[in-house]
């Protein structure tokens, strides 16, 4: 007996309200009536013999079989949607300049740009990694196409996609050298960097006392630092190495309090090309899959 045939449309629609937070918001972002959304999960659940979904309060959670489907489901249209950028990226060609900070260079993000190489192999990707200022310089001087960048949400060309608190990262237990009362030892970026205006704007609010015992131009170096046990730093979560940990109250620092750090994608206001603009789609939609599923590192 032949299996039937999963329907895009209705795993687009699971995945995008996974993503949202709920079928009443993939019923928005779609266009469609929550009694329509309610009747493709009708149809998907007939199909495969399963309940995907239980009543949860006033809306739905997905079942262990809703769990399942839904890797598959994110798989599934990942690779159609490759196939098609791929066949209609044949005829491409050119470069997409793409600027990120260092945060993103060596986690996450590579696996989005390898699958830009293979749904358009004929387009040349140029990536540069630097510092927040000098990529958005870059963009507005056109040597760049695309920068991911971080505390930038006031400028018109932002695409905000996530606003992440500040956070305390240090090494594994044990390895930093540093007691209650002793002048906190801190690893930092040189400045300007609005990490260690928070960090240091944090520490003087507690009163805690500080010092810095190192300086990198690039996180890279922050990390190897702070792993070493030199010290402790303030950034955001995304990119945080496995090797290192968040610290919290029991590790003696203070609330890192403030505004969150706003992520965005940036243009410079240009129309993008097709190349570019699949580039940005790709990576709009992995950080709303890796928001949605939490971002990963020790605590």
């Amino acid at each position: 007996m032949q299996s039937p045939n999963l329907d895009m449309d209705v795993l687009r629609t699971l995945v995008l309200a996974e993503q949202l937070g709920g079928f009443v918001h993939a019923a928005g972002r779609i266009g469609r009536s929550q009694s329509a959304v309610s009747q493709q999960i009708r149809k998907i659940e007939e199909q495969v013999g399963q309940t995907l979904f239980r009543k949860q309060g006033r809306g739905l959670v997905a079942t262990a079989a809703g769990e399942t489907l839904l890797v598959y489901a994110r798989r599934i249209l990942e690779l159609n949607d490759e196939a098609l950028v791929a066949i209609n990226g044949l005829a491409a060609g050119g470069t997409v300049r793409l600027g990120l900070p260092g945060d993103f260079a060596d986690t996450w993000l590579p696996a989005v740009l390898g699958r830009f190489n293979r749904a358009l192999p004929t387009v040349r990707l140029e990536a540069v990694v630097d510092r927040n200022r000098v990529l958005i310089d870059r963009l507005d001087r056109g040597e760049l196409d695309l920068v991911l960048a971080i505390n930038q949400a006031h400028r018109p060309d932002a695409m905000v996609m996530e606003r992440l608190p500040a956070i305390w990262i240090g090494p594994e237990p044990g390895r930093l050298a540093w007691n209650a009362g002793d002048p906190l030892p801190l690893v930092l970026s040189d400045p300007p960097c609005f990490f260690r205006q928070r960090a240091l704007a944090v520490l003087e609010e507690a009163g805690i006392p500080w010092r810095v015992v190192l300086t990198s131009p690039g996180v890279q170096g922050i990390w190897a630092a702070v792993e070493a046990g030199l010290g402790v730093t303030l950034r955001i979560a995304i990119g945080l190495p496995p090797a290192l940990r968040r610290l919290g109250a029991a590790d003696g620092v203070p609330n890192p309090t403030g505004e969150p750090f706003a992520l965005s994608l940036h243009d410079g206001g240009r129309a993008l090309p097709p190349s570019a603009r699949q580039l940005y789609d790709f990576i709009g939609e992995a950080v709303v899959a890796r928001m949605s599923a939490g971002i990963s590192g020790p605590g």
